[in-house]
């Protein structure tokens, strides 16, 4: 039996759970076993990508569940290497397959693509495509800032549904969100819980974890929760979804289990309070990603 959860409207409708099980850097020979663990405790958004080499392995812990596949959430993302209007359409097809479904609830865009943002683009048109076909049932990007959102926008005839970017209380991009509401655009939080400044640190910096922070600890003190409970906890109580991930079954439980208390305005403006401005991940502007040399299997 799947838990009870909150869920957020898409702008075309659709309910997104507020929370999912990520499998971002989890490797294919575990990720089975971890995301059976997940849809056992009651997840019921699963979060992969064709990039993160492991669709075939989300895919059969999908089957293995015997949860039915209308009770799940299933979203994917199309890498640069695809790009352009057939090659994403193939790249579905591939996705679809190796995840075991024949339809999926959210199909995002990777990465947005400046060098050659025509095939970024033409690949978003034929996710266009694949919603009014009904083999998708929303369609998203990941990773646009403000700037490519205002480039993107006009040449394109429906609004994502959702924009996938890294949200924490170090980075938690306030302007993005801003335009995202206005814009009618779901903000999806990865790296939920700030992981990214631990395990990708600045240059000569020390590793600083949001879980750690004074502020955090001393909130999920109050509520008797642990801190990456209460930093989830934040994330839904400001509108958004959020994806965290792990492997160890106590923490997979344990992230789920934030639906029993709520935090205070005063709270969520106390963790807004500890954005930093600087990012963890890469700058989408700085890196061209089709030199990665992440090609996709079929």
């Amino acid at each position: 039996m799947l838990a009870a959860q909150p869920t957020i409207s898409l702008n075309n409708g659709v309910e997104l759970p507020a929370l999912g099980f990520g499998v971002f850097q989890t490797p294919p020979d575990v990720t089975q076993a971890a995301v059976e663990e997940a849809l056992r405790v009651g997840y019921a958004m699963i979060d992969t990508a064709a990039s993160y080499l492991n669709e075939p392995e989300v895919g059969a812990a999908i089957a293995a569940s015997g949860v039915p596949r209308s009770e799940l959430f299933v979203q994917t993302k199309l890498w640069v290497s695809d790009y352009g209007y057939e090659a994403a359409l193939h790249a579905f097809d591939v996705s679809a397959r190796k995840l075991g479904v024949d339809y999926l609830d959210l199909y995002l865009l990777h990465q947005p693509l400046p060098q050659d943002f025509d095939a970024t683009v033409a690949a978003y048109r034929a996710l266009e495509r694949l919603l009014s076909e009904g083999r998708v049932r929303a369609i998203g990007i990941s990773n646009f800032s403000r700037a490519h959102l205002e480039t993107f926008l006009p040449r394109v005839t429906i609004v994502p549904a959702v924009n996938q970017v890294e949200v924490h209380p170090y980075y938690n991009q306030p302007a993005l969100r801003e335009a995202h509401a206005r814009l009618g655009i779901t903000t999806q939080a990865w790296s939920p819980l700030g992981g990214i400044y631990v395990y990708r640190p600045a240059e000569g910096d020390e590793p600083k974890s949001a879980l750690a922070d004074p502020v955090v600890t001393g909130i999920a003190e109050r509520y008797g929760k642990t801190a990456a409970q209460t930093l989830l906890r934040w994330h839904i109580d400001s509108g958004r979804s959020a994806i965290p991930k792990s492997v160890r079954p106590e923490r997979i439980s344990e992230n789920l289990d934030v639906f029993d208390f709520a935090l205070t305005a005063d709270e969520i403006a106390a963790i807004d309070a500890l954005d930093t401005g600087v990012r963890g991940g890469p700058n989408q502007d700085a890196v061209d990603f089709r030199t990665l040399g992440r090609a996709i299997p079929e």
